[in-house]
């Protein structure tokens, strides 16, 4: 004799494996449940971790706090550093230079020189370890910045073919402007750039600075840009980078106004409020999975109400209630969402675990890049499995499972039992 409840020993009967096509639909209904859930934990997941290592990649190489002069250099830096280091939430600072260059290989008689345009940093070594965990990122030779040392990321470095110990000329805007200038009043003036050495190669994962940033000293930028002893600011960073919005302001009442300071948020907040967007957007969107994964839950009800209108009759007949016969065909629903949420729960823990594997697998097998560095930026597929985000996706999908049933066993229940025999 079973102890279960008689509702739930018959809604287990009923959902019985047969040949029969209610067995099929069922099935059906079983795995559009689960892949709705694999999917949005799947999608979910890696978005969170686009989101979270987006923001690593940005405050490796960036600063939480930059602190500049509208419209002008900074020829009192050091002054203001020593204010905002008086702030008790200020954990480094320090000062930069930063601006585009034209740099250009050493050619020689077996390949042309290569040319590339891109940002140029100007470093405090003694400070910068402060400031970004640059130094921590190198993958060849080392942070050295002596005399007329630079360090480059390893996508430029490869888009010119470089490696440590090679030379390259720098062209600093100034220097282009000059030779312009002189051009314009027909003289013949030429001034010959500065040979910089590649002393190492960094790697900080995300390809805007792999590929588009190069290192040098703080005093050989200032020369490039004839800045003198001024600087373009300092980079700020703080112990909470969450807390940047606060500490901006505390920081602008302590320089009382005479300085703009932003926020890493600030300056990143098109890809960041890009990424919150499309993840929310992706939810609600794959959400429509489960959805359809409902209505074959409420197709499959009514087929089985349909088809069981006999023993409905004999159970009201018999003097089940109408709650009673009712909770039979949520039970069903019940049992197929725990089932289908099970299912996807354990599918998308087992596609996230295996995400990179399958990734690289497709790569060898089709030639195609499914996850290409130079468009997202990351060498691997990033995810987060945040438990928030798996309970909302699980207990949402059950939910609607449920849902899904309740119309059926409404009908269900409201059968009368001289109607459900009339023809037997």
């Amino acid at each position: 004799m079973s102890r279960l409840p008689f509702e739930l020993f018959l809604a287990l009967r009923y959902l019985r494996p047969k040949r029969t096509f209610v067995s099929v639909i069922t099935l059906i209904s079983i795995v559009g449940v689960a892949l709705g859930v694999a999917v949005l934990i799947i999608v979910i997941s890696v978005m969170s971790g686009f989101d979270h290592d987006l923001r690593d990649k940005i405050l490796g190489f960036n600063a939480h706090l930059t602190v500049t002069k509208s419209g002008e250099t900074m020829k009192d830096y050091a002054a203001v550093a020593k204010v905002v280091s008086q702030n008790k939430n200020v954990r480094g600072v320090s000062p930069f230079v930063f601006g585009p260059v034209l740099v250009e290989t050493a050619g020689d008689t077996n390949r042309a020189s290569l040319f590339d345009a891109p940002m140029l940093r100007g470093s405090d070594p003694a400070t910068e370890a402060k400031v970004s965990k640059l130094p921590e990122q190198m993958v060849e030779g080392k942070f050295d910045l002596s005399g007329h040392g630079l360090i480059v990321g390893t996508d430029f470095a490869n888009n010119l073919r470089l490696n440590v110990g090679d030379h390259l000329s720098i062209y600093s805007a100034s220097e282009i402007k000059k030779m312009k200038a002189a051009h314009d009043k027909k003289q013949d003036e030429a001034i010959l750039p500065d040979d910089y050495e590649v002393r190492g190669i960094f790697q900080t994962g995300w390809n805007e600075y792999d590929s588009r940033v190069v290192v040098a000293s703080l005093e050989n930028a200032q020369d490039l840009y004839d800045l003198d002893e001024s600087v373009h600011g300092l980079f700020v960073m703080i112990n909470d980078p969450n807390q940047a919005a606060v500490v901006k302001d505390q920081l602008i009442d302590a320089l009382h106004g005479e300085y703009y300071v932003s926020t890493w948020m600030e300056q990143n907040s098109g890809i960041l409020n890009a990424l919150v967007v499309e993840k929310n957007v992706m939810f609600y969107l794959l959400f429509f999975i489960v959805l359809v994964a409902a209505l074959c839950i409420l197709s499959a009800q009514i087929t089985f109400v349909i088809q069981k209108t006999r023993e409905i009759g004999m159970l009201k007949a018999l003097g089940a209630s109408r709650l009673q016969t009712s909770a039979i065909f949520l039970f069903q629903s019940a049992i197929i969402g725990v089932i289908g949420v099970a299912s996807g729960f354990a599918l998308g823990m087992l596609a996230l675990a295996y995400r990179n594997q399958f990734l690289h697998f497709m790569n060898r097998v089709t030639g195609f890049e499914l996850f290409p560095s130079s468009v997202y930026g990351f060498g691997e597929l990033p995810a987060i499995i945040l438990p928030r985000d798996v309970a909302i996706i699980c207990i949402s999908s059950f939910i609607i499972c449920i849902l899904g049933g309740v119309l059926p066993s409404i009908r269900a229940g409201r059968l009368k039992p001289v109607e459900a025999l009339r023809y037997e």
